[in-house]
């Protein structure tokens, strides 16, 4: 055997490398959870390859891709508005359009679009993803809906393609965007959007909105002016203080934004910023097809597509919808006569100044769907801009304060002194009594004419109105609680003046003649709201289109909403809302007047129809509310005056050939009226000048704590001196609510 080492053999030495070189070592695989982790190679080669997907996508959309020819509105549709039997209410869409050269534009002008809308316009490029990306977060958030695009994506947007929310249109205006962007200049691309921009008012372009709004061409708009208009371009129809005075806070707001945004781009200065005030734009005057009530049924239907994300507003004014609403023409039509009748005939404006500022607004609805049958909006839309059915800028007064008694009964609240409230309760009705329970600060309302009641049941109260004893029980309830039920009755959350504090009983709440309207539905539908509906059906091009889903939920109790309803049927028996018994139906109802007798109004229904009216006040030159006071000739003009007759005429015409509907109610315990006993020789007397018995009550209380009139009803049915021969005195009258001065012709409703 040789001494000598023996080479290994190749076989044997799987792991060595080539001669003179160290073997390399194998990878040890990766077992375990380990696996499941990507290796940077893995990591590096997706990013890689989805770095050259978007590249490849990026290049074939651009490429594929083209700047089509003008769009649009150049060939935008009519809407047709049809009433509930198909018949055709109105029609619109015709483009009010007059282009002009960016030269034409004052540069301040342009300067407040450009702070509006893109303040890095001519510096960007056409796409902004950053904004895209902070828009999307703010939508995703509930920040409010945004768009995140520049003023090259609304041009293209407008010019080029349509107001679609579709992934196709996005990914068209993207790359349209950047190819003009490319191919046109800023000066070119800001012309342009400017002329095809909708500002409302059927205004499409810059010129045309300096006349709807200024009656101005477009180079005589001065820098406040066209900062207005700028905050137009958001929510055209939102931020219009004439047809919206409600929203001129956030219009102003916005008005500020972008005035200070001009300063902070040093296109303004501090000093000329500091001068300027909010110019008030003109009265707008509708289109001649949009006379008498068209045009305002029209803006109350676009206004609840847009407000409820059916259609947003850009889309909605490039046309081509087929809307059916939910209004009766033969309802519509006895709506008209019945406020010309009772009201605007009876005007006098060359002879009487306070005829001129005379307006009036209603509201008809099916208690049981909530559909809108009719509406009264203004003597005529070409001549009063403003509906009046959907405006919120007047007080509703006292047709609030069945809210209250609603409420009471909803929390099973009790008064101060722990008796339950029900109609038969006693309340103290002197005038400018101070309320007790609220911790709030001196609070003492006085009532209408400074007069005093006295003792005075609920009912009785609500027959006349008295506000020191609603004011009190607001405190008795829970004025929060007396918020939440008038927003669960239909109330919109966000109504002006709704405060937590016992003066909400007396209305000083800015809610519209239309959210009133549902507030009392649900009280006529037994606690049951229906939302309210103007809209049956929405098609274009023969598709249909989504609509918001209808439903009823119980806002509250049966028991709640029928017990309001028996005293409300005490308003109109024998109240002061007794004009409305021209109706030949069973009817419940409120009136109410607004401070200083700026507006009068009139709530009311039948089993079957619910029905609002106000008359309202308003300087036709300033826009400024005034009050009623010698209109028509009358000293002041109340809710059972012209309110209550206009609704009388209405409801006897709207349901004519039905058969009178009884209520059918279910009452909390306590709430029925008892009859009245007779009187007796030996009834305690009562001292005129206090109202108070000058010995102890001949009975025992029905409950403990002060008596809830124990043996005299609510509401008592006095006998004539010829079936009576010792009827009670004067006094006592007063005491039941029962005193003749309650049941004169032209009873006065205010506060």
């Amino acid at each position: 055997m040789s001494d000598e080492p023996q080479q290994p053999k190749a076989a044997e030495s799987g792991n060595a490398g080539k001669a003179g070189k160290p073997a390399k070592r194998k990878r040890p695989r990766r077992t375990g959870w380990r696996r499941l982790i990507p290796t940077w190679r893995m990591v590096l080669g997706t990013v890689f390859g989805f770095l050259l997907l978007c590249i490849g996508l990026f290049t074939l959309g651009y490429v594929l891709v083209k700047i089509p020819p003008a769009n649009a509105t150049a060939t935008a549709q009519s809407n047709v508005y049809l009433y509930a039997d198909g018949s055709q209410l109105a029609r619109d869409g015709e483009i009010n359009r007059e282009n002009v050269s960016l030269s034409q534009i004052p540069r301040a002008v342009q300067h407040t679009v450009l702070a509006a809308e893109d303040r890095d316009f001519y510096s960007e490029s056409a796409i902004d993803p950053k904004a895209m990306v902070r828009a999307a977060w703010n939508t995703l958030t509930g920040k409010g809906k945004q768009s995140g695009s520049t003023i090259t994506q609304q041009y293209v947007k407008n010019y080029y393609l349509g107001q679609e929310q579709t992934i196709t249109r996005k990914v068209k205006e993207f790359f349209i965007s950047i190819k003009l962007d490319r191919e046109e200049s800023k000066d070119h691309i800001l012309e342009g959007y400017l002329n095809t921009s909708y500002f409302g008012r059927n205004a499409y372009g810059i010129q045309a909105a300096a006349q709807a709004y200024y009656g101005v061409d477009v180079e005589d708009l001065t820098t406040a002016q066209g900062a207005y208009l700028a905050a137009l371009l958001n929510a055209p129809n939102a931020y219009d203080v004439i047809a919206h005075p409600e929203n001129k806070a956030r219009a102003v707001a916005r008005w500020n934004y972008v005035l200070d945004g001009m300063v902070k781009e040093h296109w303004l200065s501090p000093a000329d910023r500091q001068k300027m005030a909010f110019p008030m734009p003109d009265d707008a005057k509708g289109p001649a097809g949009m006379s008498g009530q068209r045009g305002y049924l029209v803006q109350a239907v676009k206004d609840y597509l847009t407000d409820k994300g059916v259609i947003d507003e850009d889309t909605l004014a490039v046309g081509g919808y087929r809307i059916t609403t939910t209004l009766q023409k033969k309802k519509q039509d006895a709506f008209v006569k019945a406020v010309d009748d009772q009201l605007m005939s009876k005007l006098d404006k060359e002879n009487r100044a306070a005829d001129r500022n005379v307006r009036a607004g209603g509201a008809a609805i099916d208690p049981a769907t909530g559909k809108v049958l009719a509406m009264y909006g203004g003597i005529d839309y070409t001549k009063q801009y403003v509906n009046n059915a959907t405006r919120r800028d007047y007080q509703v007064g006292s047709t609030f304060k069945p809210f209250v008694f609603t409420s009471a009964v909803e929390n099973a609240s009790t008064t101060q002194d722990g008796r339950t409230i029900t109609p038969n309760t006693v309340y103290d009705g002197t005038n400018a009594r101070p309320v007790e329970g609220w911790s709030g600060g001196y609070y003492a309302p006085e009532n209408e004419d400074k007069t005093d009641y006295g003792p005075i049941t609920v009912r009785t109260a609500t027959d006349k109105s008295v506000n020191a004893v609603y004011a009190q029980m607001a405190v008795d309830v829970g004025s929060d609680k007396v918020k939440q039920t008038a927003i669960s009755l239909g109330l919109p959350e966000n109504t002006p003046d709704l405060t937590e504090s016992p003066s909400i009983a007396l209305g000083p709440a800015t809610a519209s003649v239309l959210d009133m309207t549902e507030a009392y539905a649900t009280l006529a539908n037994h606690g049951k709201r229906a939302t309210y509906t103007l809209v049956t059906e929405v098609t274009k091009d023969g598709e249909s289109v989504d609509l918001p889903d209808q439903h009823t939920k119980r806002a509250v109790t049966r028991e709640s909403a029928d017990t309001t309803t028996s005293v409300l049927q005490s308003v109109v028996e024998g109240g002061t809302g007794t004009a409305a018994l021209a109706a030949d139906r069973p009817a419940a109802g409120k009136t109410g007047t607004a401070e200083e007798d700026t507006a009068a109004w009139f709530a009311g229904y039948t089993p079957d129809l619910v029905t609002v009216v106000a008359v309202m006040g308003q300087n036709p030159s300033t826009g400024a509310h005034t009050p009623l006071y010698g209109a028509l000739g009358m000293p002041r003009v109340n809710g059972g005056g012209f309110p209550a007759q206009i609704w009388a005429q209405f409801t006897k015409a709207a349901l004519q050939g039905s058969a009178p509907k009884d209520f059918d109610l279910d009452l909390e315990s306590g709430a029925e009226q008892p009859e009245i006993p007779s009187a007796a020789p030996d009834e305690p007397s009562i001292e005129p000048s206090t109202g108070e018995p000058s010995s102890e009550p001949p009975s025992e209380p029905a409950s403990s704590g002060p008596p809830t009139a124990p043996s005299t009803p609510a509401e008592p049915t006095l006998e004539t001196p010829s079936q009576e021969p010792n009827p009670p005195s004067g006094p006592v009258n007063e005491l039941f609510g029962d005193s003749d001065t309650t049941r004169d012709s032209e009873p006065d409703p205010r506060q």
